[in-house]
């Protein structure tokens, strides 16, 4: 009897995107694979990444969410960086669900995979734009999550600046305030409304005054000083739309009207030295995928 065998792929992501604190989210084209088989015996193999190879993993806890793992094994590739605000965590949380999910013919519904991601990464921004692809605007009633997609909008792309700094997700929920002044909390609905018009129109200026935010940013500044620089010099420097600290940070997303990206790639590279890298990296429309083996 022939092994089960899956591929599933899924894009990295951008949560936050300025005004948008655990709301809003941005499918990115880095990528994790994730293959798993029917072997008769349990085994992860990560390559070089510094993953744990054991029952820990992140893509292991997903899959056995749904199914025990006893008789997986797993192998993983990944090109997104951990720690870095990319949504690695969310990927691998992704790739586990749909890896059960399409080994066992469980034909979940992807509003029940989303609910699933969310409860087991704490949030649903990273998560849904990893399945969905695209952007995702999200919200939670009560126990229910729920997220909607919107298309890339034409002629926009990314850059991504990657810092060797590292920032964990509970450092960055710990510097955050436990209220805000009104006048904070006005400027980042009115960015945040400013922002989906923006994306839904292509409209260049929209997404601009969009990227703006007075709730979570200023409150890690002191976690990623040179990473809010450069966001703070984005538009006025370096030829960019606008610029955003990608989820917990350090990562730098950089929007890029596509006739200026090139330059704002070499302005970034001139600017950051040796402390960060660069990476031309596209807004994907396409997200969690099982491709054919």
């Amino acid at each position: 009897m022939t092994a089960r065998r899956r591929l599933v792929r899924v894009p990295a992501s951008s949560a936050n995107l300025g005004p948008g604190y655990d709301v809003f989210a941005a499918a990115l084209g880095l990528h994790l694979e994730l293959e798993v088989e029917e072997t008769g015996s349990f085994s992860v193999d990560a390559g070089d990444l510094d993953v744990p190879a054991d029952r820990s993993n992140l893509c292991v806890r997903a899959f056995e969410w749904l199914r025990p793992a006893d008789e997986i094994a797993f192998r993983i590739r990944s090109d997104i960086p951990l720690i870095a605000g990319l949504g690695s965590s969310a990927a691998a949380i992704v790739a586990g669900l749909m890896a059960a999910d399409h080994l066992y013919e469980l034909a979940l519904e992807s509003a029940d995979l989303l609910s699933h991601a969310a409860e087991i990464e704490g949030h649903p921004d990273n998560v849904a734009a990893a399945l969905y692809g695209g952007f995702v605007v999200c919200s939670r009633t009560g126990e229910a999550t729920a997220a909607t997609r919107l298309d890339p909008p034409q002629g926009v792309e990314a850059v991504v600046v990657i810092s060797k700094d590292q920032v964990s997700t509970e450092q960055a929920r710990d510097a955050m305030p436990e209220s805000v002044p009104v006048a904070d909390a006005v400027a980042n609905v009115s960015a945040a409304a400013e922002l989906v018009l923006g994306i839904e129109r292509s409209d260049l200026g929209l997404i601009g005054r969009g990227l703006g935010d007075r709730l979570h940013q200023p409150h890690r500044a002191h976690l990623y000083p040179r990473s809010l620089e450069l966001v703070q010099a984005a538009p006025r420097e370096l030829g960019a739309i606008g610029a955003t600290i990608s989820g917990a940070g350090p990562t730098v997303l950089v929007w890029c009207f596509w006739q200026s990206t090139g330059n704002v790639v070499s302005a970034l590279r001139e600017r950051v030295g040796g402390w960060a890298q660069v990476q031309r990296v596209a807004f994907s429309a396409t997200g969690a995928d099982v491709p054919e083996l």
